[in-house]
């Protein structure tokens, strides 16, 4: 349909933004919590969605493009064309990874887009179409960098202080009162209890505000910046090409510490995206 109205979805790991555009005027836009397909129950995935478009007051879409987190992995985006179909009748739905809505956003064809939010991954497109992606294994098994990995790493760092019987510092200072705890057995427990990986890096701002007196909370953030960098030097690897490489995500584009870290190993040529995530998805669907 020549003039819309298209659809943009940013799926991401800690929320969900929707925007509808009719011709060149952005009619709706609309938030709400991640319904990320790998993370969540189908059913949460659904009524999520489903809370996200009911918050959209305008026309009824003719394309609709999903940047999401785990769509890579097929149950993952049947899960999303299923449910999407279902609450978007008549309209078509093209479902893409996440990452692929930063270089879009950017207005290019090619580049490195590296992600730093609840989670991290570097996403590479060659001028000759050729697409690498490194990370995004999930807060559980990787994510080295994210949010979530940022704080079980400075928990873990106050845990092994506790455990040796040394002050909890204030890193651990902070991250017992977040957690409303008297003990590391109370803090991992408190830990424990998050089954969320956003709720898990909600937390990741302790780190930062720590890590100027705190060297065990300035080391983690050095290491997040480690991490996110051997993203991108792996996709160089793969493609073959260096840049532009465009920084995008919550964490990385809100904490300055990191993009330092992470400048200080690429050096000054990664660019920050300047337009939201959503406005790739609906470049991507306008096709």
């Amino acid at each position: 349909m020549k003039g819309g109205p298209w659809l943009g979805l940013d799926i991401g790991g800690s929320r969900s933004r929707a925007r509808l555009v009719a011709g060149d005027l952005v009619v709706a836009e609309a938030e709400g919590p991640s319904a990320n397909a790998v993370a969540l129950r189908p059913d949460v995935v659904q009524r999520r969605l489903a809370g996200l478009l009911g918050r959209l007051d305008g026309p009824r879409p003719a394309v609709c493009c999903a940047g999401a987190a785990g769509a890579e992995v097929r149950e993952a985006k049947e899960t999303y064309e299923r449910v999407l179909g279902g609450l978007l009748p008549g309209c078509k739905v093209i479902v893409v990874h996440d990452t692929r809505l930063v270089l879009a956003a950017a207005g290019l064809d090619a580049g490195i887009a590296l992600i730093a939010g609840t989670g991290s991954i570097a996403y590479g497109r060659a001028p000759d179409g050729r697409e690498a992606m490194v990370g995004g294994w999930g807060w559980l098994l990787g994510d080295d960098g994210g949010g979530a990995w940022l704080v079980r790493e400075a928990a873990r760092e106050v845990l092994r202080r506790l455990d040796a019987g040394s002050p909890a510092g204030g890193l651990g200072e902070r991250l017992l009162a977040a957690a409303r705890a008297g003990d590391g057995k109370q803090l991992a427990g408190h830990l424990h209890r998050l089954r969320e990986p956003r709720d898990w890096a909600a937390l990741a701002p302790i780190v930062f505000e720590a890590a100027s007196a705190d060297q065990g909370a300035a080391a983690v953030v050095d290491r997040a910046g480690a991490a996110l960098s051997s993203l991108v030097e792996d996709v160089r690897a793969r493609l073959g090409i260096e840049r532009p490489v465009v920084l995008a995500g919550g964490l990385l584009l809100n904490q300055p510490a990191l993009e330092v870290a992470v400048r200080r190993r690429l050096g000054e040529g990664p660019v920050r995206l300047a337009a939201p995530p959503v406005a790739g998805a609906v470049g991507l669907a306008r096709g």
